[in-house]
């Protein structure tokens, strides 16, 4: 799903994590399909450059492990110093949360939060899981969005009226409206357009 920046500061994730903080969602041989990535630039361009992600003990973890952790209780040796190197940009401490597909345990999502001034707490880092797996939750498409709502959506979206889509469907403008209604509720969507963006976003049109 195409998400904006502003929907990801509604999560709040910047309040929480003061230094930057990574999520990448739904991970299949290393691509995730969304990722967000707030880390400091220069700390992003020396990560790249260096090659630090195979090296890096907290994705070593990520990928390993279910749950939550902070870096500091990470036991997977750092011989390549990333952690030491995240500290000169102001990365001093960090918490990392890892959940698995629910429906394909090879696949998972997770969030790598940064402060710089002290440790999360153990409530800060239950909330960010639960902040973390709404975002997810949102993210995920809804699986019973019917074909014959999606071609409701994609008229509408192309520009079609409600009656010239009742004429080319060979229904009534009622049932296109009822197709409309539940594909709104299905979607969580507010309005027609907000419905059509949603669904663009999930990648149903």
């Amino acid at each position: 799903m195409t998400v904006t920046e502003s929907q990801i500061r509604d999560y709040g994730f910047d309040e929480m994590a003061n230094a930057g903080f990574y999520i990448a969602f739904r991970i299949e041989f290393l691509l995730p399909e969304f990722e967000y990535n707030d880390l400091p630039r220069p700390w992003v361009h020396k990560y790249t450059q260096q090659g630090l992600l195979m090296m890096d003990p907290v994705l070593r973890w990520v990928y390993c492990n279910v749950g939550s952790i902070r870096w500091s209780e990470i036991d997977i040796s750092d011989t390549a110093g990333v952690l030491r190197e995240a500290a000169r940009y102001d990365l001093n401490f960090g918490a990392a949360i890892s959940i698995r597909d629910e429906q394909d345990a090879s696949i998972r999502s997770f969030g790598n939060f940064c402060r710089s001034d002290r440790e999360f707490e153990p409530s800060e880092i239950k909330e960010l899981e639960r902040r973390l797996e709404l975002l997810f939750s949102d993210l995920t498409a809804p699986d019973d969005v019917t074909e014959a709502e999606t071609e409701v959506l994609a008229a509408i979206r192309d520009g079609e009226l409600i009656k010239e889509i009742a004429f080319k469907l060979s229904i009534s403008e009622g049932a296109v409206k009822q197709r409309l209604r539940s594909a709104k509720d299905k979607l969580g969507a507010r309005t027609t357009p907000h419905a059509v963006s949603l669904a663009v976003g999930y990648g149903l049109l």
